[in-house]
């Protein structure tokens, strides 16, 4: 069946089908042609896939994060990060990039990042005088930082593979590696505004200005105290804290901000089960593809045979990052945790590798596959809202993409980035 899988999936990939497509016409191709297998396994293994209690965080954060992406919220985030940052040479470029590790904490996305406070700080720098392909590529990179803070829906679905992490360890294990994939970008956006002349507009605000705006925006920072205080104490699971996340969303854009009204509620129910189906839809046809996986015995094959080469971790991580960064070329960050992970994270282990220190090195990885091409997403959600062609944005990105890679480093030969908050934490 594999000789079947892996070629269909790729021709499919190549003439343009989404993932999710590619991978159940695959298994389908897989099973017609070789193997004896009824069909009926596709589906069955696609719904066993879905039928699991932590899943049911998935749709509830992507509800959350669809509410507090009201207009004010989004204003309050932005208006924080350029009092912090605005003044500095490429402010702007600045503040988009605070302001998504800022949403990073609702969204839980590097998609959600893009298309919200991303595509407004796009027009921001624009009328600013930076180059609109410079700032959408900017928005591109900072947004990677999406899944990496807490909460995270890749988290979530690799604690789902994984059985030494927890969702908890792993939204701890999360945040300095954000926190410095941040840093990067923003040494990264100074570097070409000082290259190219991209000065600040912005005079600096008083420690009473800045005090005023961060007290507005508090109520929505304070949902990631919420999620994260909650499941490190151990008021709430990660299940439980999507749920709250909604409701805390709810009150907070009804009767802090005012800027949800219940008219807006159907509009805002039907967009998040648009997202979440097509987010479980991917996982189900994943699930489905790991399947016929396990049945060739190809993650056992591959296990045994990278361990007879005795590498030493340090290698096996540099060879992890090779494999992971081209996997992130043709697939989305989803499908290749619930393919991947169930193969190299044993491997991982048995080298003495830290579980969630692994955890962060693939979610980063996979996560930057969303700004290459031919397939990254985040490079054709940006192409559509600033109305450029994907290629004017690819130009742009070579500056970024080193710095997330050198992000990458530390975080690959630095375990404590990703081990220390776990460790104190009580993980």
């Amino acid at each position: 069946m594999a000789e079947i899988l892996f070629p269909a999936l790729f021709v499919l990939l190549a003439l343009g089908l989404p993932v999710a497509f590619a991978m159940m016409i695959a298994v389908f191709l897989a099973l017609s042609f070789g193997s004896s297998y009824p069909h009926l396994v596709v589906v069955k293994e696609m719904f066993s896939g879905l039928d699991s209690f932590p899943l049911l965080a998935v749709p509830f954060f992507i509800l959350a994060a669809e509410i507090m992406t009201g207009g004010a919220v989004t204003m309050a985030l932005l208006r924080l990060a350029q009092s912090f940052v605005g003044h500095l040479r490429g402010g702007l470029g600045h503040a988009n990039v605070v302001s998504s590790a800022m949403f990073a904490g609702i969204s839980g996305s590097a998609l959600a990042d893009a298309a919200g406070p991303g595509s407004m700080m796009i027009r921001m720098m624009e009328k600013g005088g930076y180059d609109r392909s410079y700032a959408g590529a900017l928005t591109i990179a900072s947004a990677v930082v999406g899944p990496i803070i807490p909460p995270s829906i890749t988290m979530i679905i690799y604690a789902m593979q994984d059985q030494n992490v927890s969702v908890g360890s792993l939204f701890m294990a999360g945040v300095l590696p954000g926190v410095l994939i941040t840093c990067m970008v923003l040494v990264a956006n100074a570097y070409v505004s000082r290259k190219r002349g991209y000065m600040s507009g912005d005079v600096m605000p008083t420690f009473l200005e800045i005090g005023r705006i961060f007290v507005y925006a508090l109520p929505a920072l304070s949902l990631i105290v919420l999620i994260v205080g909650g499941i490190r104490f151990g008021a709430f699971t990660p299940t439980e804290a999507s749920v709250i996340a909604v409701f805390y969303a709810l009150i907070v854009g009804m009767f802090v901000y005012r800027s949800l009204r219940i008219r807006d509620l159907p509009n805002i129910l039907l967009k998040a089960a648009t997202t979440s189906g097509a987010v479980l839809l991917i996982l189900g046809a994943a699930r489905a593809f790991a399947w016929v996986l396990i049945i060739e015995g190809i993650p056992q094959q591959l296990a045994e045979t990278i361990i007879s080469w005795e590498l030493s971790p340090v290698v096996f991580l540099l060879a992890v990052n090779l494999l992971l960064l081209a996997f992130g070329l043709f697939m989305d960050p989803l499908p290749g945790v619930m393919i991947l992970v169930p193969i190299l994270a044993p491997i991982s282990f048995a080298l003495g590798i830290d579980p969630n220190h692994f955890a962060i090195i693939v979610i980063v990885n996979l996560t930057m596959g969303l700004t290459t091409p031919p397939v990254g997403s985040l490079i054709f959600v940006v192409s559509s809202t600033v109305h450029l062609k994907p290629s004017a944005l690819i130009r742009e990105l070579p500056p970024f993409f080193l710095a997330l890679v050198a992000a990458l480093l530390l975080i690959t030969f630095v375990p404590n980035l990703a081990t220390w908050l776990p460790e104190v934490s009580g993980f």
